[in-house]
Parts: C-alpha cells; structure tokens; sequence
C-alpha cells in the first residue's frame, strides 16, 4: 500500500493505494462483476405530512420533469422526477407505494435541498 496526500477544493485526504500484479487483474477479470445501482431515494428524506410522507429534494438543483401528477397512483421505486444536479440527471423514486396528494414543483423549478417536491398519502 502506497499512502497519498490530495487537496481536493481545498480540503486535504489522506488516501491509500494498493499495487497489483498482472497475475492479480487477470484473476479478478475472471470473476462476475456486481453491478450495484445507485438511487437518489437514500438521500432523500421522506418526512410524514399529516396522511402523507413528503418527498424532498436530496440536494440544490432544476427539475427537468414532473412524471407524476395529484390523485395518481405510485408504487415504491417509481421515479416520481428528475432532478439535475452538477450536470447530472437524478432520478427521485417513490419510497412506497401510495397516491400522490400534493405536488409542490413544476417543470424547469429551482430546489435547495430539503424543499418538498411532493406527498405521497
């Protein structure tokens, strides 16, 4: 293990690298790779809202669409919008299943982490 020093934004880390050999990659390759996907709906709080749980926005950015309207139907996992962030489109997910009582954004709004996008009763 080799140790590094980076400044990252002015923030220093102290990181490690370790060196591998040909004969290390060429076992690894051999083994199935695990692809883990990656939803916004950890980062997001799901707060409960009289009836309902509101869905908030995980961090700063522009709603790029609104997929769901008030009175539809959702189940958990359904991507309710999507929000860009730093250039990335991310996608805001139903965290269960419910019905859509309120919808607090529309298409091209700006949100700060925190605002409520929507509730889901």
């Amino acid at each position: 293990m080799k140790k590094y020093k980076v400044t990252v934004n002015g923030t220093p880390y102290e990181i490690e690298i370790e060196e591998i050999d040909a004969a290390q990659i060429k076992q690894s390759s051999n083994k199935p790779s695990v692809k883990k996907e990656i939803s916004a709906e950890p980062a997001q709080a799901a707060n409960t809202h009289g009836n309902g749980k509101e869905i908030t926005s995980p961090m700063p950015g522009t709603i790029l669409s609104v997929n769901v309207t008030e009175g539809q139907t959702v189940k958990a996992g359904d991507i309710l919008m999507i929000l860009e962030a730093m250039k990335m489109e991310n996608e805001i997910l139903a965290p269960a299943d419910g019905k859509i009582s309120k919808v607090s954004v529309e298409k091209g709004a700006t949100v700060e982490p925190g605002t409520v996008l929507c509730v889901i009763a």
